[in-house]
């Protein structure tokens, strides 16, 4: 604490640990040049100097260095002292950011010793020794990298953002899109959850990325102790964090292209300011890097601990359907394969919520051609373990009269075959359901919709679609949290349908065996999905989805695997528009639909030109 020599030598080690580990930015806490608890010896010439004097030392030691560095002291002007934050690189006093709110409360006496951010803008001259610098003294400063358009960083300390109106917003709608706050954050129970939620939930609000650099060890313990958390959170995700008492350097990389593409959607709204109240100082760091660290999230789609949540937004949906078209029974087409048992389950739910009976689902299994014992007994099973109505209707004799009508030969296995049966499924569907008065609920899924992986008019098609915002990942997931959860006879069968490879059986083994495996014609469904997630979400190109994918997969898939389903994904997302033009209504159960209504515009002739170009580029 007041050791100023001690604490610019520890800011030193620490810019150097930054830099061995490609860090372009960071961020120290409150006053830590001097340290936040010196009480009145801020009023203290000597305190005061030295830390300009450990400044000047700091800001030289950036010289030639590829890093922007943030530090926090106490600042003398015109007779009075500023809690400030201070930009450096290469060598310079980028802009000092003085305090906005002074807290007054509790351990907090900050107006004792300091003076509110004046609301005009100024500058200070700071004798550097071989020069003197005229440096912006602003709240309202953004430091912008004059060679990448987005890298834009503003600051705000402490006490500002526990405001009801912290700066930091408009900071925000400003053009910023990193917000540094340095703070001296003192601890007490309750607090880390609290100073978490906080971070997270603001940067969100904002739409930026956050760095919360709090105070540590080196503080006094007078009267409370600093704990060190600090926080990096992007749009309401924190990305890295220190635990309170773990110190050390907090890194993570940002993804400003991603911050970008959120406020692109609401851009003529929240983020179209008057940018006169602001000034920019400009700095330049080479932040291109040769490969991507940062891990994203393999199945991005599943959250844990919102299964029961996710099942009952589909069966309330369903609900709502069943109750408003008078609907006596609900009808599906039941396979025995992932899909169609996840559709069962949002029934069975949604009948529960209506008080109606189960016997109201009436479950058909249709075998055909290249349906297998397994997936034919399972759907059986599962509709009994159920208590739903089961019936079987074999559409084979329908099936070949109707290929025989189109001079179709039997041993062609075309396309025209294969649709031919899941046509004959529907129509069966959609029959039965006018017999009974019955709605009938569709079972595709979102990975299905992305990739066009539907006939058209065929299991494209229903009445009411439970799992069209749910892709193959979460339906998987889901299916496995029912089955743990239920009693022996449904868990035992669950358990073997999620064994089974995914497929849609329209082709004949010759050995009961399946061999027309999805997964195999279309790629993985782990990686389709990270694709989908990532492209629609967070608005990724290509040649960064390939490298992100790269990285986060490696060793599960090789380069060439990634590249290769990639392609096809960019290929059938295009080509296969048209079957999403004209889906069915559907339940929003993810925040990713595909609906023409709900969620995803586009034309059905769109081209992919420039997408697999970027991809060929590679």
């Amino acid at each position: 604490m007041c050791d100023v020599e001690f604490n610019v030598g520890e800011i030193l080690k620490g810019i150097t640990l930054a830099l061995e580990n490609d860090v372009r930015l960071i961020a120290f806490p409150e006053l830590c040049i001097t340290g936040y608890t010196a009480g009145d010896l801020f009023s203290s010439k000597t305190l005061t100097n030295g830390a300009l004097k450990g400044l000047i030392e700091i800001a030289k030691f950036t010289t030639g260095k590829n890093i922007i560095v943030f530090v926090g002291l106490p600042f003398v002007k015109d007779g009075l002292i500023y809690n400030v934050c201070a930009g450096l690189s290469n060598g310079k006093i980028l802009g000092l950011v003085p305090k906005n709110y002074l807290p007054n409360y509790s351990e907090f006496y900050e107006k004792r010793y300091f003076a509110p951010a004046p609301n005009f803008s100024d500058t200070v001259k700071i004798d550097m020794g071989e020069e003197v610098q005229e440096v912006p003294f602003y709240k309202n400063l953004i430091f912008a990298d004059k060679n990448v358009e987005n890298f834009k960083i503003s600051a705000e300390l402490c006490e500002d953002l526990w405001t009801a109106v912290p700066p930091s917003i408009y900071h925000a709608v400003n053009g910023a899109r990193i917000i540094i706050n340095l703070s001296a954050s003192s601890e007490s129970t309750g607090k880390p959850e609290k100073r978490r939620d906080l971070v997270k939930n603001h940067s969100q609000k904002i739409v930026s990325a956050y760095i919360y650099a709090n105070a540590g060890e080196g503080e006094s313990t007078t009267d409370c102790v600093f704990s060190g958390h600090s926080i990096i959170a992007e749009n309401g995700k924190i990305l890295a964090e220190n635990a309170p008492f773990n110190y050390g350097l907090n890194a993570c990389e940002i993804d400003l292209s991603y911050l970008d593409f959120e406020r692109s959607k609401i851009m003529n709204q929240d983020f179209n300011a008057d940018k006169s109240l602001y000034q920019t100082v400009e700095f330049s760091v080479d932040t291109s890097l040769d490969t991507v660290t940062r891990l994203y999230e393999k199945t991005p789609f599943i959250t844990l601990g919102e299964e029961e949540f996710a099942l009952d937004i589909a069966a309330s949906g369903l609900a709502k359907r069943v109750e408003h078209t008078f609907s006596k029974k609900i009808v599906l087409g039941l396979s025995g394969g992932l899909d169609s048992t996840l559709a069962l389950i949002v029934c069975a739910r949604a009948m529960e919520k209506l008080k109606r009976p189960l016997k109201d689902v009436i479950a058909i299994t249709m075998p055909c051609f290249g349906t297998s014992s397994r997936t034919l007994d399972n759907s059986i099973k599962l509709a009994k373990a159920f208590g739903v109505t089961l019936k079987k209707v074999d559409i084979t004799k329908s099936v070949k009269s109707h290929l025989k009508d189109l001079n179709h030969d039997e041993n062609v296995h075309d396309a025209a075959y294969e649709n031919s049966q899941a046509r004959e499924r529907t129509q069966v569907l959609m029959d039965l359901a006018n017999m009974e008065n019955g709605l009938v609920v569709g079972t595709g899924d979102l990975s299905e919709l992305a990739l066009g992986w539907a006939t058209y008019n065929g299991d494209h098609m229903s009445m009411y679609a439970v799992n069209g915002s749910v892709p193959k990942t979460l339906v998987r997931h889901l299916v496995y949290h029912f089955a743990e959860n239920s009693k022996a006879k449904i868990r035992k069968v669950l358990l073997d349908i999620l064994d089974t490879p995914v497929s849609p059986e329209l082709i004949p083994s010759g050995n009961d065996t399946i061999t027309q495996v999805t997964e195999d014609i279309v790629g993985p469904y782990v990686l389709h999905d990270f694709f989908l997630y990532n492209i629609i979400t967070r608005g990724f190109t290509p040649k960064k989805l390939y490298l992100v994918a790269c990285n986060t997969f490696k060793g599960e898939f090789t380069k060439e695997t990634i590249l290769k389903w990639l392609k096809t994904f960019i290929r059938r997302f295009f080509n296969q528009q048209f079957k999403r033009s004209c889906m069915p209504d559907g339940v929003k159960v993810t925040e990713v639909s595909l609906s023409p209504r709900s969620g995803w515009h586009m034309p059905s002739d769109a081209v992919s030109a420039l997408w697999q170009k970027e991809l060929e580029d590679l």
